[in-house]
């Protein structure tokens, strides 16, 4: 047996596109380089080699496709380096510790929206994703692009070595590598560009669809699209069976994710006719929501993760360690649950999902807190006991007293306020709690407890559960309001909601539109997983930040440039291609 291995997939990690070359002539980029998936790959397969028999050089500057990818086992090295190079720490700019892509786009995607309140200054690149202070030599911005376009670069390496209908095992592979190819396009250009909603012809990405990379140019967003589209079919028709557990791309993997795309394109017929073809989406919802998120990478309701194993704990580099501060394991625990999130799922205190969120109690004590814009253009929250009078509850701030008063929100939901210096504040009542820079400490829980481990996970890029409120979005948008809401109950019953907290056409809980139902749905469901941003502006809708934390207290207009990331420095002062307006 005689085995032949190439230089091609070295050069490829090395000129993962011809984007970023600034990286090319840094010392820093060998070292990402021989630590980076995809090289590792490469030295594992010469190793093997060795163990066989005869092993047949090519030249250090060759491109030989008949080589190491002559069969599927060197194709599935070459697709299992994309996947882990998802996950994989690159020493990018300072260091490697937090560096990977999957972190960088759950925060990117997710602490720009209203979800989350961040506690405190911090020198990660987070804080100027939360507070809309993005830069175009920020290490989240800079190397989410780099790592991305590497995978694109490696997947189409794949695509233009086979042939379909080689074997069954190669189809599978390559479509994997068309899956992987659309999914990096598509979240590059969710963070990169404007929605699909506010028109095809604005600026899009960069368009990789060959390793040919002589031409660098950005494609408008309708031609980004419409090769995510593509891709994601061609996907679907080559892949039979995932390989393995949910780490791993399948055919309703890359539907699922062709249902996401067609919603943000508002082709809401076409969502439903795909949803279709993966079969019931109801159906395949983990009965067991409570340990959902700690057991996504079997669970039947993932479509698509990126697979961590318990040797790839990150500590206090993972995602879940900005979210949770457990005392059995690293983490920083300085983002929570916001306010107007909170206030949604305590409608129905029994909300399973509310379980993923922990406040920290410190006493037994009745306190309420509000919110107040300071003078920096953040933040502060006011904390006082309450007390009761033959009046009610109220509070003393200062020496001055103010009342508790309630409110019904959707003409049946009980909320509180304080009117405080002539303005009215919306105010939770709770027991004494831990704080952060006067903000509560609610910690989210989403994003650990893989193997009992506090800061391990697998996160979610697609499962059963999104699928749903795809197809339910597409029929309110469609005038399907029955169909629309039959999904959200669904959703609800597994929360463990009781009946009188679903909706019908005469029982809508204060609601107008359906559309609304939906959308509020989607935010209690998807919190967290990166989906809120793209689901408000895409709507055409403003953000409303007036809640606590250190971001701006503002209203985010969904047409402002800032809700795009900048274009990397790496890439425009090399590459030339034009930068998002404002930066």
């Amino acid at each position: 047996m005689k085995t032949k291995l190439i230089s091609v997939f070295i050069k490829s990690a090395y000129n993962a596109d011809k984007s970023l070359n600034v990286l090319r002539r840094s010392p820093l980029s060998l070292n990402v380089l021989r630590r980076s998936p995809l090289y590792l790959t490469v030295a594992f397969a010469i190793m093997l080699g060795f163990q066989s028999c005869d092993l047949e050089y090519f030249p250090t500057d060759e491109l030989n496709s008949s080589g190491f990818l002559a069969d599927e086992s060197g194709a599935q090295y070459v697709i299992d380096g994309c996947y882990a190079m998802l996950k994989e720490e690159y020493a990018y700019i300072e260091y490697a510790s937090s560096n990977t892509y999957v972190r960088h786009y759950m925060q990117m995607a997710e602490f720009p929206a209203d979800n989350t309140c961040l506690s405190g200054r911090t020198t990660d690149p987070l804080f100027q994703a939360t507070c809309y202070t993005m830069t175009d030599n920020l290490k989240n911005v800079g190397l989410f692009w780099w790592v991305g376009y590497k995978v694109i670069f490696t997947a189409n390496t794949i695509i233009e070595s086979y042939a379909e209908g080689k074997s069954q095992e190669c189809d599978q592979l390559l479509g994997e590598a068309y899956f992987l190819r659309a999914m990096c396009h598509f979240q590059l250009a969710t963070i990169f560009s404007k929605p699909y909603s506010h028109g095809r012809d604005n600026l899009g990405i960069v368009l990789r669809t060959s390793t040919n990379t002589e031409e660098t140019h950005r494609a408008t967003v309708g031609e980004v699209y419409d090769q995510v589209v593509k891709d994601l079919q061609k996907a679907a028709s080559l892949m039979n069976k995932s390989r393995g557990n949910a780490g791993y791309a399948s055919k309703n993997a890359a539907l699922g994710l062709l249902s996401r795309v067609y919603l943000y394109m508002e082709e809401n017929q076409k969502v439903i006719d795909v949803i279709a073809e993966m079969g019931d989406p109801i159906a395949n919802l983990d009965p067991d929501y409570a340990t959902y998120f700690a057991n996504a990478l079997k669970s039947k309701e993932t479509l698509f993760c990126v697979a961590h194993t318990t040797l790839e704990d990150r500590g206090q580099a993972s995602i879940g360690s900005m979210y949770n501060n457990d005392p059995n394991g690293k983490g920083w625990g300085e983002v929570y649950a916001s306010d107007p999130l909170l206030n949604l799922y305590e409608r129905y205190p029994d909300d399973i999902r509310l379980s993923y969120i922990k406040p920290q109690y410190a006493g037994s004590k009745n306190m309420v807190y509000f919110s107040i814009p300071d003078a920096t253009g953040s933040s502060v929250d006011l904390w006082a006991d309450v007390k009761a009078d033959s009046e009610g509850n109220y509070c003393e701030i200062d020496g001055n007293k103010y009342r508790i008063n309630d409110e019904l929100v959707n003409g049946e939901y009980t909320a509180h306020y304080v009117t405080y210096e002539g303005k009215k504040c919306s105010a939770r009542l709770t027991k004494t709690m831990t704080q952060r820079n006067t903000f509560p400490n609610y910690f989210v829980t989403k994003f650990g407890y893989q193997d009992g481990k506090p800061q391990l996970s697998s996160p979610v890029f697609l499962r059963w559960g999104e699928v749903v409120l795809n197809r339910a979005e597409a029929n309110a948008k469609l005038g399907n309001d029955d169909a629309a809401l039959a999904d959200v109950n669904a959703i609800r019953r597994r929360a463990g909601i009781p009946a009188e907290g679903e909706f019908a056409a005469g029982k809508m809980h204060g609601y107008t539109s359906v559309l609304d139902v939906v959308l509020d749905e989607r935010r209690m469901e998807l919190a967290f997983e990166g989906h809120r941003m793209f689901d408000v502006y895409r709507n055409k809708r403003n953000m409303d930040r007036q809640f606590g934390g250190v971001h701006p207290w503002e209203i985010v207009k969904y047409d402002d440039p800032k809700i795009q990331y900048p274009i990397p420095y790496g890439e425009w002062s090399v590459s030339g291609i034009q930068q998002n307006p404002g930066y």
